[in-house]
């Protein structure tokens, strides 16, 4: 599952799941301060706002190249750009500073951050164990022809599909950057499995934008999207050569952010 479903809102469980982690910080910082009527709720959330800056601030530096003839999208976040063990590092370092200037903040903040860190690394082990459980489906589907095909034709080489939509407006940003993707690296196969439009739709929008894409596949009753969990577009699945899910990208890609998808791919599927 890579969606939760709250309403009409479809989130990403990485992001459920830090939300999740923040409430149980606060739970455990309010019952652990409540005999002495120290919460660290305002600590908790300025740890987290200085840890974000961090693992961004260091995705950024890390991947700067991407991000030299378009440095406003440093600031741009929806790509999913962020290297947690430096925004964790930066926020315990922080968090002892603080417990060390307010004795009376120490059990409290402290435990707060305890089960905040745990309960998010566990979460996040999880998930990584469950995705990398999954493998690519077996699934019939029509390439841009309406000719038939099978995702499993396409297993042997490391495998990023990307499921997309004419009408969504983060993945018609990000399909240039797949595009230039699919050119410079053609020891991966991308798949672009379009969910729920039809053969002439998506050959104008392709003509009209300038794209030369290969393997666009139609998914005309969504199977796909169903199958792995997602009810929101863009999201990018990345296999490895034997067809191991190894990892998962919801929302739109960034030169930067795919540049790392790929490398992290390209590690998992070394021998």
């Amino acid at each position: 599952m890579l969606t939760i479903n709250v309403g009409p809102l479809a989130l990403a469980v990485p992001h459920v799941l830090m939300v999740v982690s923040l409430f149980l910080a606060m739970l455990t910082g309010w019952w652990v301060g409540r005999r002495s009527e120290r919460n660290p709720e305002q600590q908790l959330f300025r740890l987290l706002l200085v840890a974000l800056v961090v693992a961004r601030l260091a995705f950024v530096l890390m991947y700067v190249e991407h991000f030299r003839e378009e440095p406003w999208r440093v600031i741009d976040i929806r790509d999913g750009g962020f290297i947690a063990w430096p925004g964790l590092l930066v926020a315990v370092l922080l968090g002892t500073w603080l417990a060390w200037r307010d004795g009376g903040l120490r059990r409290p903040l402290g435990a707060a951050v305890m089960v905040g860190m745990l309960s998010w690394g566990f979460g996040i082990f999880a998930l990584h164990a469950f995705e990398q459980g999954t493998r690519l489906p077996e699934m019939g589907l029509r390439d841009s022809h309406g000719e038939p095909t099978a995702l499993q034709d396409y297993v042997g080489k490391p495998l990023v599909v990307n499921l997309w939509a004419t009408w969504c407006p983060p993945c018609r940003r990000e399909m240039p950057v797949l595009a230039k993707a699919q050119q410079d690296n053609t020891e991966v196969n991308f798949l672009f499995v379009n969910q729920g439009e039809g053969e002439r739709l998506i050959a104008d929008f392709l003509e009209a934008e300038g794209l030369s894409l290969e393997n666009v596949l139609l998914d005309t009753g969504g199977r796909l999207g169903q199958h792995v969990g997602s009810a929101a577009l863009p999201t990018t699945l990345f296999y490895d050569a034997e067809g191991r899910q190894v990892g998962s990208h919801l929302g739109e890609l960034s030169h930067a952010s795919l540049a790392r998808a790929l490398e992290q791919l390209e590690v998992k599927n070394q021998p």
